[in-house]
């Protein structure tokens, strides 16, 4: 069924209390994209998310894909109110997907305050107004022919001194990675490209050692390859950099390789800073173990033995004030969802929780207690069976606060194809939200796409309470008002 405007107007009205849905016409793609920026200035944070528009008449922007240059159909940015669902703007950025790092600073003095930066594939490096969508700067890219961008896009210092962070680009160009420097408040290339390794795959991440210097890590195989940000820079720039190095690394690292020796079994899959006692430490997720290394000397703390993770586990607080991480162990009726303490390893708390091809990553928000509450998807089995509960139809998604490690509740089912999914606090102080981005995602046959946001403490109300033990001192109803009277955080 195609919504007419009207039609569109009154279900936003109707799921406004609860939910909204920015649904685009039924000809369009999703990409596993979404951020949260406050774009109108409401105080309430705006959602941004790429979508393929495979017709261009059927667009709500003025711009057209022929505008910016590209071929229809093409890939849009889009901005949709995080109060009630309103489009606040949309434009063409690239011809075919893209890599976007949104929230970049602008230089002093700049008309934006921030910007999406967007590199289209393929397509030029692209500075996008967030409050405005327009244009602010595009650069052509300078990659060859056969060359294949890694993700993700990397903020690094700023190193041309225009006030705004810069950007690297890692790229596989024939058997090596190159890095590319580019400007982030003009786009302009700062140096040209180096190479940091070989056979590198995405996943790569910014480290910043406990001497303050930054260094690239990129997966390649059983290996890390890494190069210093202040090295990759001055060797091409020819030039002095005011960025540290730091010698510890520069004699781990092997001169012709740009390899780090590390204790790998098997091949590196995930890769994470996470909070050490001094500075950040690194966790290694690699095909048989999740390894927390020691963020200087790369020694391991801990080895967690797994048999299969095929999600980047998620960081956040079963205990208060002491970091955990979760990890999805296994996958289809084998899946286990285990939240390990990151600083020993140890399990904390452990569930058998079959997973549906599809489903999104988990994810967590902090909350005013210093603890955090997990949210994860899959289909809880009852107890002493091989069936699942009566209804289960789709994607279900569960939460768990760690101060009721007995009980998980059902907050939602859903049954279209969910390309992105993300749990933000989108009023400072106020109500968290599980954000999802849902409909047909490339190479897939076009179709509907819809943004939808839900409240959490709406969402619990309203949940099914599974209790992974016998007995339990509260009811159901008990266990909702408890939940539904948890207050989050942010961040920072």
């Amino acid at each position: 069924m195609v919504l007419c405007a009207e039609d569109l107007s009154l279900i936003k009205e109707f799921l406004f209390s609860r939910s909204f849905n920015s649904l685009l016409e039924d000809t369009d793609i999703a990409y596993d994209f979404l951020a949260t920026e406050d774009v109108n200035k409401d105080k309430i944070q705006d959602i941004l998310f790429l979508y393929k528009n495979t017709n261009s008449s059927h667009s709500n922007s003025s711009l057209s894909c022929a505008d910016e240059g590209f071929s229809c159909p093409c890939t849009f940015v889009a901005a949709v109110s995080g109060a009630n669902g309103s489009i606040l703007w949309e434009r063409p950025v690239a011809q075919d997907g893209a890599f976007v790092e949104c929230g970049v600073l602008q230089p002093r003095g700049s008309a934006a305050p921030s910007a999406c930066i967007v590199l289209g594939r393929p397509g030029p490096l692209v500075a996008v107004d967030t409050l405005t969508g327009k244009t602010l700067w595009s650069q052509p890219s300078s990659f060859g022919g056969n060359a294949s961008v890694l993700s993700p896009l990397l903020r690094v210092p700023d190193l041309d001194a225009d006030g705004a962070p810069d950007l690297l680009v890692l790229v596989q160009e024939g058997n090596q990675v190159n890095g590319y420097i580019y400007s982030g408040g003009t786009g302009q290339q700062v140096s040209p490209p180096d190479s940091l390794g070989v056979d590198g795959t995405s996943g790569s991440i910014l480290h910043v050692t406990r001497a303050g210097a930054h260094y690239v890590l990129v997966p390649c195989g059983t290996a890390l390859c890494s190069r210093s940000v202040k090295g990759l820079y001055e060797k091409v720039g020819r030039r002095d950099s005011s960025l540290k190095s730091d010698p510890l690394w520069e004699d781990m690292l092997s001169a012709t390789s740009h390899r780090l020796l590390v204790h790998s079994s098997g091949a590196i899959r995930y890769l994470m800073n996470v909070p050490g006692k001094v500075g950040d430490d690194l966790l290694l997720v690699s095909a048989e173990a999740c390894v927390l290394l020691d963020g200087q000397d790369l020694t391991p703390r801990w080895t967690f033995g797994t048999t299969q993770v095929l999600r980047k586990p998620v960081l956040g607080h079963y205990k208060p004030n002491t970091p955990a991480v979760l990890v999805e162990n296994g996958t289809g009726s084998d899946r286990q969802v285990l939240l390990l303490d990151l600083g020993s390893g140890a399990i904390l708390w452990s569930q058998a929780l079959p997973g549906l091809p599809g489903d999104p990553p988990s994810a967590s928000l902090p909350t005013a207690d210093h603890r955090s509450a997990f949210f994860f998807w899959g289909v809880h089995k009852t107890t002493g069976s091989n069936q699942t509960e009566p209804g289960a139809t789709g994607h279900r998604l569960y939460m768990l606060h760690p101060t009721l490690p007995g009980v998980l509740l059902e907050l939602d089912s859903v049954s279209a194809p969910i390309v992105a999914f993300q749990v933000v606090l989108l009023e400072l102080g106020r109500h968290a939200a599980c954000v999802l981005l849902t409909g047909p995602a490339s190479p897939n046959p076009p179709g509907l796409v819809s943004v939808t946001k839900q409240k959490v403490q709406d969402l619990i109300l309203g949940g099914r309470v599974v209790r992974l033990a016998e007995g339990g001192p509260e009811s159901d109803q008990a266990v909702r008002d408890r939940l539904s009277r948890l207050r989050y955080r942010s961040e920072a």
